[in-house]
């Protein structure tokens, strides 16, 4: 069966490239689109305080990440969890951009090294929802996900929410996610054949109330165009 890790970091600030760092990770597995428990979830002190702005947003200060394990520290044990995985990520540039940096200054190479694939929910959510809201929290309101336990943003929490959101989201796939074997599959696989010739298809005309009403409705779109309506060319000439 396939294995998803539905993945969100919480970092020092917004720019990777800029020196800001990664300072929590959570992770949920999936195999089979059903979650398994084993989760991954990780403190890691930056080296660095966070922005204020950042700071607002997940609440993690410097003091409590003190005594945490740097990234190098911890950096096999992610490898190890993600290896071979499809990652799930609601706006993956940006987490995947601090993975790479933080994978970077100990020579692992990227993230796409490391696991089979990424799928960006973000992306998805745009294509599905045109023009509205695709936060996390508006994902969760619109897929009826409870989201109430979120007041600051925390990885484990948010990958947790995202787990149920994706799910929601390709909730349509499922008789594409089974087992060759699976009974329900090879049902779904018979096919009935009907002979259609034996049937004899009932005809029903309008009545003259409805033609009228009809003719109504033509006239009105017809005034309102112009007289500029094409189905005039093909009324037949009385």
């Amino acid at each position: 069966m396939s294995r998803q890790i539905v993945l969100d970091t919480e970092t020092t600030g917004l720019y990777a490239e800029g020196g800001d760092r990664l300072l929590e990770l959570g992770c949920v597995e999936l195999v089979g689109r059903k979650l398994t428990g084993n989760n991954l979830h990780l403190y890691i002190n930056p080296e660095r305080d966070s922005h204020e702005e950042a700071l607002r947003v997940h609440g993690i200060t410097t003091e409590f990440l003190r005594d945490k394990p740097k990234f190098a520290e911890v950096a096999r044990q992610i490898v190890d969890y993600i290896a071979g995985a499809e990652l799930i990520i609601h706006n993956a540039p940006f987490d995947v951009g601090f993975l790479n940096a933080e994978f970077a200054r100990l020579k692992l190479g990227r993230v796409s090294d490391h696991v089979s694939g990424v799928v960006d929910t973000l992306v998805m959510a745009k294509e599905l929802f045109p023009g509205k809201r695709n936060s996390l929290d508006a994902l969760c309101d619109r897929l009826e996900v409870d989201n109430s336990g979120r007041t600051l943003h925390g990885a484990l929490l948010d990958a947790e929410l995202l787990a149920d959101v994706y799910i929601n989201m390709t909730r349509g796939q499922n008789a594409l996610m089974l087992d060759g074997d699976d009974d329900s599959v090879s049902e779904a696989r018979r096919v009935v054949r009907v002979d259609l010739s034996q049937y004899v298809l009932p005809v029903l005309r309008a009545n003259e109330a409805e033609l009228a009403a009809h003719a109504s409705v033509l006239a009105q779109i017809d005034k309102a165009s112009g007289q500029q309506t094409l189905w005039k060319i093909f009324e037949p000439v009385a």
